[in-house]
């Protein structure tokens, strides 16, 4: 296959930002000025500065965003029997003849371009601003799709490229004429354009490359089939073929991939090297642990609860991710492993997001245990000051083996006798300081060992990323007696048939949620909390007892609502997003969201959960006009399956990580080529890599290793806690 068909083929589009690499270099060439090159005047400077480029070496690291084809010009004469009825890709250089303006609410421009050997008609629908732009005498290029129309070659709307006046001392600066080739596309500026950074990189591309320092040695590049790290900017700035394009993009991707999995392996080694306090388990105690529940724990759950026990049975401190869908049973089996540390002697703590959900954990935990000598106890930050110092006193003294608590947990004054297990509860609401500070709380020599639990399933690659120095237990099947949800899509034309359904449920002292997507008034039409709460009261739901709550409230306020609405002091509740992780609502069944297109699928999935989580199951109903093809893929998804992993994988390949957790995921890698959702063999290959790199060299030290040494903890020293590498 020739180059041109291999291009078009492919229709091959990459997509990048300008965010800095892997590569590190110190060349006079890198440093340079962009102010300094030549034809780059005062103006043109600040513009390169206004999209935060300063240096060679911050132009050569900003990379285009996408390639496009472009076409090898061709004079009229020979590409005229070649251009069929239906069309045919064109591109030609000449000079403008005749222009002729048709006006109109609609206007037309139709121009005549002769390159000397023929003309080509060129037709400008409903752009009058290009009439200003033509004029006989004009040269430049054309290129577009081109249509046989009557004997004449007529291309409709073309990509015009205007070069010269048409003068002969014009005409003879033109550039030669070009060939085919991939065109890089910058993001650019109204003041700088993509062409003036693609032309401005060009002078200074092969100096600047030569510069780059290469991080991996020559055989390992060899080994891997990479190209030099230089090469791989040059093809990726000026490729010289689809092929030459794809190794570059595999080499800077798999960079990427490969300074994040040395990081979360360093990370997971420093942990490994504190010691920690073995709690060894038997058949015996499993058997007494699990008969403290009123239920037979499912397969899937034994499983787990066995995975986390051989990591305590171990002098390395545990580091696993507990993950399952709602519902799925994760706090029987966390509960199982503190039983455990109380076993052996040693305390337990339990991280939530929530004053509520810290409640829920400790009223949920405290009836499994009623009758049994093992202490648990609360602590929250609104306690009155004397509960939350005699809590403490007695977490010091060893006479509290369990304790649950928010944030106040991480208190300077809290201080454990003997913290062995710490479990941290929707763990990406917490940060990796805050992981840090609990672990630092055992009270003794040793590192605790921990356990950190979502609901939100987290597909392979994010596993492999952002949680990658974690191992991972995953319950996918949910409890028997566990209620179905039923989910309904609906359009917002018939919205009053789901506020009638809540109504007839609310009759029969049942309890719903609504949300909606904004907390104040928007100008794209959202429904917001406070005035969909005052069209439901004075409408559809008049009579009902509502309230609303959304994440601008206090703490506080947010906690008397829900304990209003637990204890049927309300029959709905207008919402955010807010109650997406939140305490059970057992008498809860109705789950209505106002336009449901609004949100990602996972999200959707973690609302749909909140209800039907007592005996009576639930029911969610969607309101949402999808007006694209994705926007109605996801409501068929969510409204055709109940598994929260094929969500996660869908909502991935739908939104990107980057969007995956929202705003509330703050530790997502600084990514510019690679891609999870097409990338993940090469994100296992840096994964091995990166695993047996630090076999061999736990901290980086050889002098070869200095430049990633320095890269890694630039890029994630602070945000992984590397500084011991240091």
């Amino acid at each position: 296959m020739t180059f041109v068909a291999a291009v078009k083929a492919s229709r091959l589009v990459l997509y990048a930002a300008p965010i800095t690499l892997m590569e590190t270099a110190t060349s006079t060439i890198l440093d340079t000025t962009i102010a300094a090159l030549h034809g780059i005047g005062p103006s043109r400077a600040a513009a390169f500065r206004a999209l935060h480029l300063h240096s060679v070496g911050d132009l050569l690291r900003h990379l285009p965003f996408r390639h496009e084809f472009e076409h090898a010009e061709e004079d009229v004469a020979t590409a005229a029997p070649q251009v069929p009825v239906e069309g045919a890709n064109l591109a030609v250089r000449g000079e403008i003849v005749a222009v002729r303006v048709t006006p109109g609410r609609k206007p037309r421009i139709d121009a005549t371009l002769s390159d000397g050997s023929g003309t080509v008609r060129l037709v400008f629908f409903n752009a009058p601003w290009m009439k200003s732009k033509f004029h006989p005498g004009l040269r430049g290029i054309a290129e577009g799709k081109a249509k046989t129309r009557g004997g004449y070659i007529e291309m409709s709307n073309p990509k015009w490229t205007a070069l010269a006046s048409g003068s002969e001392e014009d005409a003879s600066n033109e550039p030669a004429s070009r060939e085919a080739r991939l065109r890089p596309v910058y993001a650019a500026s109204e003041s700088l354009s993509s062409a003036l950074i693609e032309t401005t990189l060009a002078s200074v591309l092969v100096q600047a490359c030569a510069a780059i320092q290469d991080p991996l040695p020559p055989a390992f590049r060899e080994q891997h089939a990479l190209p030099a790290l230089s090469d791989a900017y040059r093809a990726f700035h000026a490729p010289r073929d689809l092929d030459e394009l794809a190794a570059a993009r595999r080499r800077l991707a798999y960079d990427e991939l490969l300074a994040l999995q040395l990081a979360v392996a360093i990370r997971r080694r420093l942990r490994e090297e504190g010691g920690a306090t073995v709690l060894k388990s038997s058949p015996k105690v499993e058997r007494d642990i699990f008969a403290r529940f009123p239920f037979t724990l499912t397969d899937e759950q034994v499983r787990a609860f066995k995975e986390i026990a051989a990591d305590l049975g171990a002098t390395i401190p545990m580091n696993r991710l507990l993950q399952g869908d709602v519902g799925a049973g994760k706090t029987a089996v966390a509960l199982s492993a503190m039983l455990l540390a109380k076993v052996h002697g040693t305390q337990s703590a339990i991280m939530a997001p929530t004053e509520l959900l810290a409640e829920q954990h400790f009223r949920t935990i405290s009836k499994f245990l009623e009758g049994s000598t093992v202490r648990v106890a609360l602590l929250t930050g609104s306690l009155p000051a004397s509960a939350r110092k005699t809590l403490r006193l007695a977490a010091k003294a060893g006479e509290i083996d369990i304790l649950i608590g928010t944030h106040a947990l991480l208190t300077d004054e809290l201080e454990f006798k003997h913290l062995a297990f710490a479990v941290i509860d929707e763990q990406h609401r917490f940060g990796v300081a805050q992981r840090a500070v609990l672990r630092s709380k055992s009270g003794v020599d040793r590192t605790p060992h921990m356990l950190v639990m979502t609901a939100t399933p987290i597909p392979r690659t994010l596993a492999l990323t952002v949680y990658g120095d974690l191992d991972v237990s995953v319950i996918r099947s949910k409890p028997k007696d566990r209620q179905k949800i039923h989910t309904r899509v609906l359009p917002s034309a018939r919205a009053d048939e789901a506020y009638q359904f809540l109504r007839e449920r609310a009759g029969k002292g049942e309890q719903a949620f609504i949300v909606v997507p904004a907390v104040e008034e928007s100008d794209f039409g959202l429904k917001a909390v406070a005035s969909h709460l005052a069209f439901l009261q004075a409408g559809a739901l008049t009579g009902l007892r509502l309230a609303s709550m959304h994440g601008q409230m206090k703490a506080e306020e947010r906690d008397a609502t829900m304990t209003k609405f637990l204890q049927h002091e309300l029959d709905a509740l207008v919402a955010t997003v807010v109650i997406e992780v939140g305490v059970d609502v057992p008498n809860a069944t109705v789950m209505l969201v106002e336009h449901a297109e609004r949100f990602g699928l996972a999200q959707l999935h973690q609302l749909r959960g909140r209800v039907g989580r007592g005996s009576k199951g639930g029911v969610a109903i969607l309101i949402g006009d999808a007006t694209t093809d994705d926007g109605k893929a996801r409501l068929e998804a969510i409204r055709s399956t109940d598994d929260g992993f094929k969500i996660a994988e869908l909502d991935l390949a739908i939104r990107g990580p980057g969007e995956f957790f929202g705003a509330r995921q703050s530790g997502l890698p600084p990514f510019v080529v690679a891609d999870l959702t097409r990338d993940l063999a090469l994100l296992e290959l840096a994964r091995r890599d990166a695993l047996a790199w630090i076999a061999r060299s736990p901290r980086l030290l050889a002098p070869e290793e200095a430049l990633l040494r320095r890269k890694i903890l630039h890029l994630y020293g602070e945000a992984f806690g590397l500084g011991d590498v240091a």
